[in-house]
């Protein structure tokens, strides 16, 4: 089997699968658009299943010494009123890890000491590939091309390379919701780990780091494309009356930290996330919608799948025919899945609704949260049979 390739895009799943392929062997290359890595955005949560495959790549204990275990917190309602707490103790001793709370800038960084330095190369932009030759494939970049015997296609919602591959694809649609957020410029003290706050068509919600800070986002129903000049006005408009700790890390944050992003999803599946030797891998392949918190999750477990199918199979295209019948019938459930909680959750905006919906949740008992956060988050790493040989 081949054992050169090249990683287009340098986001959280690019980094991690070329960690995993040099962790096998493999020469890797990673080609990032982005001329100054800023390692904008904000913060994420990391559950069980995005833990393990950092333990299968190799870097899970120094993101765990990093982030900060999410304990305490819950869903509420804008007057403070709890709908469902967690118990971060209770996950723990059922998947052998809480959930965890980490600067998504942390995260690149730690992802990126992993590699040396000349894997990564950063201000080119890949818009195609040369795929003539049945051997290798031909990466397109200004001082020549770059051949590889495998392509990882990492190149965000938007991936040039998915329409390039996959042309009769709709590609990314508007999920009806849009995402502002921020990480505060002060500490502050915070009452829990991690919270939702769910109104109607409009959630807030917040993540505590190690230092003290914490990131916010609040998502809202809104046509695309929408702006505001004074975003942190419009939303203690918008919010006004939701409870303390929403106006107490709204005053915590720069207007000029805050981001503002339309949720855009592959709401119609991909037939396949392989196409000859290019593999599709994170938001390329499997674009979704952030309400279970999934999305990097289900990244990371695409470069450990890939990492172990590349290591066991006798043959190129027997390994990538592996990763896709394990990763694709998956991420494209969790995907339906994340759709689906958005409308009953954020999404919701009928008052009527919204209360039966609240009122279901105050009486469903613990163990229904349990099963619902295990269904996606107990998940186990295909480990590679041969082990890690880094060159």
């Amino acid at each position: 089997m081949g054992e050169t390739a090249v990683v287009v895009g340098g986001g959280i799943g690019g980094l991690a699968a070329a960690v995993g392929l040099r962790r096998i062997g493999w020469r890797v290359r990673v080609v990032e658009r982005a001329a100054v890595l800023d390692d904008a955005g904000a913060g994420i949560s990391l559950h069980a299943n995005g833990l393990r495959a950092l333990d299968a790549l190799g870097v899970g204990a120094a993101v765990r010494a990093a982030a900060r275990p999410q304990y305490t917190g819950g869903t509420r309602t804008p007057s403070g009123r709890w709908l469902a707490r967690m118990d971060g103790a209770a996950l723990e001793r059922a998947l052998g890890t809480p959930i965890v709370g980490i600067r998504r800038s942390v995260l690149h960084r730690l992802l990126r000491a992993a590699l040396p330095d000349e894997c990564l190369r950063i201000g080119a932009t890949v818009p195609s590939l040369h795929l003539g030759d049945p051997d290798t494939v031909g990466v397109p970049l200004p001082d020549g091309i770059m051949a590889a015997d495998l392509v990882v296609a990492a190149d965000g919602v938007g991936s040039r390379l998915r329409g390039r591959l996959f042309p009769d694809h709709p590609g990314p649609a508007y999920s009806g919701s849009t995402v502002l957020r921020a990480i505060t410029e002060r500490p502050l003290r915070l009452p829990t780990d991690f919270e939702l706050t769910w109104g109607e068509g409009a959630e807030f919600g917040h993540i505590a780091f190690t230092d003290g800070h914490a990131e916010w986002h609040a998502v809202l129903n809104s046509p695309p494309g929408v702006r505001h000049s004074d975003p942190l006005g419009m939303l203690r408009h918008r919010l006004a009356g939701w409870h303390g700790t929403v106006g107490a890390l709204l005053d915590a944050t720069r207007p000029e930290d805050v981001l503002h992003h339309d949720i855009n999803e592959l709401a119609t599946p991909l037939p396949s996330f392989v196409s000859g030797r290019v593999v599709l891998l994170g938001d390329a392949a499997h674009a979704m919608t952030p309400n279970l918190g999934q999305g990097a999750c289900q990244a990371l477990e695409d470069a450990a799948s890939l990492t172990a199918a590349l290591a066991d199979a006798p043959s190129l295209p027997s390994a990538l025919s592996r990763y896709d019948a394990e990763r694709r019938p998956r991420a494209q459930a969790v995907a339906r899945a994340a759709r689906q909680a958005g409308r009953m959750g954020q999404q919701l905006s009928n008052p009527l609704a919204v209360a039966l919906r609240n009122t279901a949740l105050r009486l469903a008992p613990s163990s229904v949260t349990m099963r619902a956060v295990l269904r996606h988050a107990d998940w186990t790493a295909p480990r590679p049979a041969t082990g890690p040989r880094v060159p």
